[in-house]
């Protein structure tokens, strides 16, 4: 099985999204651009943060790409993957945290 969903070599055409709608398209980039400018956090800041929501959102493609940005950017592994662990906290603080409303609705139901 050579064809996969995910092929790799994709994200360099993530700037031909514009093909179908150059408009909107046009805008998404602008924007995106302006993101990740310097402000009131660091170009860098901004590279660990975006890798972690790579993860957090299970994107290959952001992940591939922030993975190098960080790297570039002077990030080592063990802060790469501390933002990793950051992120799979966060996302698994979320999914117990809506326990509760599990909880509600079972002691809602029981009564």
């Amino acid at each position: 099985m050579s064809n996969h969903y995910y092929n790799a070599p994709d994200l360099a055409k993530f700037g031909a999204i514009g093909e179908f709608q150059k408009e909107l398209a046009d805008s998404f980039f602008s924007w995106y651009g302006k993101v990740f400018n310097e402000g009131a956090l660091s170009a860098r800041e901004k590279s660990i943060i975006a890798l972690a929501v790579a993860h957090a959102v299970q994107c290959p493609y952001c992940i591939d790409a922030y993975s190098t940005d960080a790297v570039e950017k002077g990030y080592n592994q063990a802060q790469m993957m501390e933002a990793v662990h950051v992120a799979a906290a966060i996302r698994g603080g979320a999914s117990l945290v809506h326990g509760v409303q599990m909880m509600n609705k079972v002691k809602e139901i029981s009564m």
